[in-house]
């Protein structure tokens, strides 16, 4: 650890302006802040003092031990581990975490026709040819095509591979392709740029972290993206920890005869249409390390046919029994997979669920609460659905965190008139 003191840095995070009202004012700077930030409400808050108090050496480290103490077990996990590592090294940084709470359970960023800016807990930077890359492990460097630049992706990709520090890349972020059919539509999928990146994993050895497709509807509705073949890149990438990939148009995840990958602890699919063949395709690989799953399911008029049954090797036999955030995200059936649900041994383990952006109604609302798993989860995320007011009060009674933005209730007179958020 390399500093002690404890007035505020340069890179401490103001927060406040459009923020909910638990965040305003949260951060005054310096130890004073993170102390303050520590006995915030929000979990997200709370991991995001951990890392500030890392980089404040001595004066940081009283206060991870405080945190030892927090009453989220997620904290207390981070804080203990950061001590671990105080001891062992005098001048390194931890690993930053994989993802960052704020970042996966916010909504939809291609509502607002803007693409990501972090991905995999670092900032997102547009890569621009013969530029340096000055922070290539703490970057997540974003390329795209356009419909003017037929080959903007590969010039792109090949001037990024040139640079100087391009070993050191740990994470990517693709947007718009283009397989020389065109950008994006129709008949262009990913499968080339899929195939060009597993044939440069030499040239990349330390990349923990693919998002591909980070493209807004301005650019292409997401029911619209045709997606490819995934498994070259679990083959190709062994160091691989966060896969996302956003559309699910030939999404396939194809099990080699040696359907293994030992890293890999995300595995995100935004989807407007969820294939059950998919799904299964992703049962038959053995992912011993997933912390982390997301599945947006999307609409059947786009594709979706996974349902609740399909639930199964997830809920009731276990197959990736060391999951700390389940997403099922973007259903049209989420009051059909509560019963489920809330009789899965799964749910002990969890520390956020994630059913936002859903068909998710009182009548399901009530038998999450009704079941006891569900107090002991740190986050409950039910945004984007259709809540009512007393439901609302009613889990966040519950005494954990529950986010419930941005309810669509006055839209709907039946249940044939709910619909999943994220669709064409």
């Amino acid at each position: 650890m390399t500093h002690s003191n404890s007035d505020p840095h340069s890179s401490d995070a103001v927060l406040g302006g459009n923020n909910p009202a638990p965040r305003q004012g949260a951060i005054l700077g310096g130890i004073e802040g993170i102390l303050q930030k520590l006995s915030n409400p929000d979990l997200t808050i709370r991991l995001e003092a951990l890392e500030q108090a890392w980089r404040y050496g001595d004066a940081g480290r009283s206060c991870l031990e405080q945190a030892l103490s927090d009453r989220s077990k997620t904290v207390r996990r981070r804080a203990r581990w950061l001590l671990r590592q105080s001891k062992n090294t005098d001048t390194l940084l931890p690993p930053l975490p994989l993802w960052n709470l704020t970042e996966r359970l916010a909504g939809y960023p291609g509502y607002s026709g803007t693409h990501v800016t972090r991905f995999a807990n670092r900032e997102v930077q547009e890569f621009q040819s013969g530029q340096s890359l000055s922070n290539p492990q703490h970057t997540a460097y974003a390329l795209r095509s356009d419909y003017e630049d037929e080959n903007g992706m590969t010039n792109g990709l090949n001037a990024l591979l040139n640079a100087p520090e391009a070993e050191q890349i740990e994470a990517l972020v693709f947007g718009m392709w283009d397989d020389g059919e065109g950008v994006c539509t129709g008949d262009s999928s990913s499968q080339g740029l899929v195939e060009q990146l597993a044939s440069l994993s030499d040239r990349l050895p330390n990349l923990k972290a693919l998002l591909i497709g980070d493209i807004t509807y301005e650019e292409c509705e997401i029911s619209w993206l045709v997606q490819s073949d995934m498994s070259p890149l679990l083959q190709a990438y062994p160091q691989l920890e966060v896969l996302q990939v956003r559309g699910g148009g030939s999404l396939e995840f194809q099990p080699t005869e040696n359907a293994l990958h030992k890293k890999l602890k995300a595995l995100i699919l935004e989807t407007g249409g969820l294939s059950r063949e998919t799904v299964l395709q992703i049962y038959a690989w053995d992912l011993p390390a997933l912390e982390h799953l997301e599945f947006w399911f999307g609409s059947d008029n786009y594709g979706g046919d996974c349902w609740e049954q399909d639930l199964a090797p997830i809920l009731d036999e276990l197959i990736f029994p060391n999951l700390a955030y389940l997403g099922l995200r973007n259903s049209q059936f989420a009051d059909d997979m509560i019963d489920r649900l809330v009789q899965s041994p799964l749910l002990a383990g969890l520390q956020v669920l994630d059913l936002s952006l859903g068909t998710l109604s009182d009548e399901g609302a009530a038998k999450l609460l009704e079941c006891a798993a569900i107090r002991d989860l740190e986050i409950l995320n039910v945004s984007e659905s259709y809540l009512s007011g007393a439901m609302i009060d009613q889990l966040q009674s519950l005494g954990i965190q529950v986010l419930a933005d941005r309810q669509r209730t006055e839209e709907y007179e039946d249940e044939d008139d709910r619909y999943c958020a994220v669709a064409e």
